[in-house]
């Protein structure tokens, strides 16, 4: 099976996407098809042998498009005729090309293709396995869904100024008498090209959709605007049928022009409003850089990123954006990782460190040795999966979506019953008043609004999560974070820094702190183990000065032995040292004391007496404890799960402000525990460390990984938090439950709007002596329910998650 992801084109309400899904779903081979109608993309599940080609020709077939991108680059290394067709063809074989035109002479190549599926760091490569080179003719690679949705939005706005033009002349025309300007010929040729040209993307829709016996919003204005445009134009231009019959010819070319105006402008307001909320993917693309200074051939050269390959060596100058995933080979600095964890303070980075592409350098160069380019990179990683979330649909869309699937029927059948009702009980002009009538209820309606509620609060919750460093896996994943009553934390590395600290140093003999600290610290130098590793960096952060030992020996399971300047060191636990020397009662008393605060005793004997314990623990990461207690305040109960004994268990969890843990709990036991908890009737989240941690962390309903730089597992977690901070799983199910707030406003509006909106332009409030609704206001109510609905959408990137 594989996953496609199609760009569609000429969607405009949820009933277009109902048709999609249902043309695609129907295809052989296709397991699911899911379209998105805020970002206007179609996600298939497909076997492998289905073609792209396949996928778009149902879609074209339903009367939409396939969004194509086309580009032009150079191609160098073709001699003959032979190449330029050798070319052509392997670029042809890719998937997601449709067409492709390899010119010998000039030495270039166009290729149109799908941008979601395939794009140019596909066809260096293909260029490249030819034996040629694929050379970008600009360096600057813009935004091409921006340039797409940019040219959309011109469209409309032309259209939409005429129109709006022409509607003024001809309501002036209509509500007053001005010479020339009133005659019934001249509003006629006013309201043909509004109709016909300003409306035609309307007919369009509604054509294509009746090709295949289906329905859309565009049917309903199209169906609406075109009763008032051609009753009017008999009444202008065969006022005699009507006289005849003793009815006075009225015109309506003011109803079906502003209508015409008001729905264009609200489209042009939604298509701003929709790419507002796809702002943080394109954030996200900004920070990629555009060009790289690498050394090849011991000379230095700036190229565009497209052509920087894995092994390349890339030089970064301060204040550049760093371009690929890579190690530093020379050279230290301070860097700005901000857009990958959130964090504002630059990271020092120094030789074998690595670095993200898309993160800046604020201080010294360095030279870095590519890893990851294109789309492996860090960065590029991110968008994919923001891009995925965005994209998904969330299970509270379904009763949107089986609504959609039957509104535009049902309206168009209310629409006629209330034309009927009018026709035959009205009163006079019956018909004048039932056709009005008739055209309000096919304008109000809007399955817009119902379409757009639950994907623009999904696409503006998972951009704005991205940018706080919370990576959402799909919609319904945020949707279920709201619903979570406990949290699940692994001990080490989640809850605990998951190294080891000194954190004591008790003192006998009257020997000096810093004087114990050297000593160990020089012997354990040498040693490889954790608890040793943590006696060093203690050392050095206070800039103690090392010995080399003599004849050192480690100990497994036991400590180290080592020789200073003659004098034996023993350091390790009891059982080492009572080897060597005798061990007071008080000072057993003291390191077991240690030990039932969770801390592991390491004991320091100096030429045959103890002169120290040392304390080491695996200490709390900053923000543990407000994560802890932040996640009480929301109400969620917090569990922490740890392989170690009960009493360093119960200290921990103490310390953290946890109520409840499961110590002595093996990695294959954790999934027993997330299953006891979910036994209990209770929608429980896995945190972990999403690789040591993974069948838990699939298991549970919610899998939260704590991530840190790239070491992130994606694959296995419903949620990461890049920045590896427990803070952040209070920042992620806040961001779940304001966006299911929002979700459920708009649901909430574009339901009522709708139920509201139709029956009172159908005449309801007549009956008890209120107003009719004129047609113009029902195409200004329906332009602006949508828009409504996207901007309350777009009030979440103003949210605190702290809240």
């Amino acid at each position: 099976m594989k996953n496609i992801t199609l760009p569609v084109r000429g969607m405009s309400c949820a009933a277009c996407v109902s048709a999609v899904e249902r043309a695609l779903g129907e295809l052989e081979g296709v397991n699911n098809a899911s379209v998105n109608f805020a970002s206007e993309k179609v996600s298939v599940n497909a076997e492998d042998d289905l073609s792209v080609e396949t996928l778009a020709g149902v879609i074209k077939g339903e009367g939409y498009d396939i969004a194509v991108s086309k580009i032009e680059f150079s191609i160098k290394g073709m001699s003959c005729a032979a190449c330029s067709a050798a070319a052509e063809t392997a670029l042809k074989g890719l998937e997601g090309v449709l067409s492709v035109n390899v010119n010998l002479a000039s030495e270039k190549a166009a290729v149109e293709y799908i941008p979601t599926i395939t794009g140019f760091e596909s066809f260096v490569k293909t260029i490249d396995d030819q034996g040629y080179e694929a050379i970008p003719l600009t360096e600057e690679f813009t935004d091409r869904e921006l340039l797409v949705r940019e040219r959309e939005q011109a469209s409309l706005l032309k259209h939409f100024l005429a129109a709006a033009v022409f509607s003024v002349l001809i309501f002036i025309g209509t509500m007053f008498t001005v010479p020339l300007l009133s005659n019934s010929y001249l509003l006629f040729a006013l309201a043909t090209p509004v109709q016909f040209i300003s409306g035609m993307r309307f007919y369009k829709a509604a054509f294509q959709a009746l090709k295949h016996f289906s329905t859309n919003m565009n049917t309903l204005v199209a169906v609406g605007t075109s009763t008032a445009y051609f009753y009017s134009a008999t009444a202008a231009l065969l006022p005699e049928m009507f006289i005849e019959r003793g009815i006075t010819p009225h015109l309506y070319f003011d109803t079906s022009a502003i209508i015409i105006t008001l729905i264009l402008f609200g489209r042009l307001l939604e298509s701003r409003a929709k790419g507002k909320t796809s702002e943080a993917v394109r954030k996200l693309m900004g920070l990629q850089a555009k060009t790289a200074i690498v050394e090849r051939n011991g000379e230095q050269m700036k190229i565009p990123i497209t052509e920087v390959t894995t092994g390349d060596i890339i030089i970064v100058k301060p204040g550049e954006r760093i371009p690929v995933d890579g190690e530093i080979t020379s050279g230290n600095s301070a860097v700005d990782e901000s857009m990958l964890t959130g964090e504002s303070l630059p990271v020092d980075k120094v030789m074998g460190d690595s670095v993200f592409g898309g993160t800046i350098n604020r201080a010294g160069s360095f030279k870095l040795r590519a890893m990851k380019v294109g789309k492996n990179t860090a960065l590029s990683q991110i968008i994919r999966l923001v891009e995925e979330a965005q994209g998904s649909k969330a299970p509270v869309q379904r009763l949107a979506d089986k609504v959609a699937s039957v509104f535009v029927p049902l309206v168009l059948s209310i629409a006629i019953i209330t034309f009927l009702l009018w026709y035959i009980f009205g009163p006079e002009p019956t018909f004048t008043m039932a056709m009005m009538n008739f055209i309000s209820v096919l304008i109000i309606a809007c399955p817009c609004a119902l379409g757009l509620a639950t994907p623009t609060a999904i696409m503006v919750g998972a951009g704005k999560g991205a940018e706080k460093g919370i990576l959402i896996r799909d919609a319904a994943a945020l949707e279920r974070a709201h619903k979570l009553d406990v949290v699940v934390m692994d001990k080490t590395g989640t809850i605990t820094k998951g190294e080891p600290e000194l954190t004591d140093i008790i003192t006998f003999r009257d020997a000096e702190e810093n004087r114990v600290l050297q000593a160990a610290a020089s012997v354990e130098s040498k040693s490889e183990h954790p608890i040793s590793f943590a006696i060093v960096k203690k050392a050095e952060s206070l800039g103690l000065t090392f010995m080399e030992p003599d004849d050192f020996t480690a100990f497994p399971g036991g400590g180290v032995r080592g020789y200073l300047e003659g004098r034996e060191i023993v350091i390790g636990n009891k059982s080492l040292v009572e080897k060597s020397c005798t061990i007071d009662d008080d000072i057993i008393e003291k390191a077991a004391s240690l030990n039932s605060k969770g801390k592991t005793s390491v004991l320091v004997s100096f030429e045959g007496e103890v002169i120290a314990i040392l304390g080491v623990a695996d200490s709390l990461k900053s923000g543990s404890t407000d994560a802890v207690a932040s996640l009480k305040q929301l109400g969620i109960e917090v569990v922490m799960l740890t392989g170690d004994n009960a009493n360093t268990a119960s200290n921990i969890s103490k310390t953290a402000g946890i109520d409840r843990f499961y110590a002595d709990v093996l990695p294959e036991g954790k999934v027993e525990v997330i299953r006891e908890i979910m036994s209990e009737g209770k929608c429980t989240a896995m945190v972990g460390d999403g690789i040591n941690d993974a069948p838990a962390l699939a298991e549970a309903d919610i899998g939260i990984s704590m991530g840190a730089g790239t070491d992130i597992a994606m694959e296995a977690s419903d949620i990461t938090l890049i920045k590896g901070d427990m803070r952040g799983v209070h920042e992620a199910i806040s961001l779940s439950r304001i966006t299911l707030k929002t979700i459920k406003q708009n649901l909430f509006w574009a339901f009522f709007y709708n139920i509201i909106g139709i029956p009172v332009a159908a005449g309801v409030l007549y009956l008890f002596g209120g107003p009719l609704m004129n047609p113009m206001f029902a195409g200004a109510a329906m332009a602006f329910s949508s828009v409504s609905v996207v901007s309350n959408s777009i009030r979440l990137r103003r949210k605190k998650l702290s809240d």
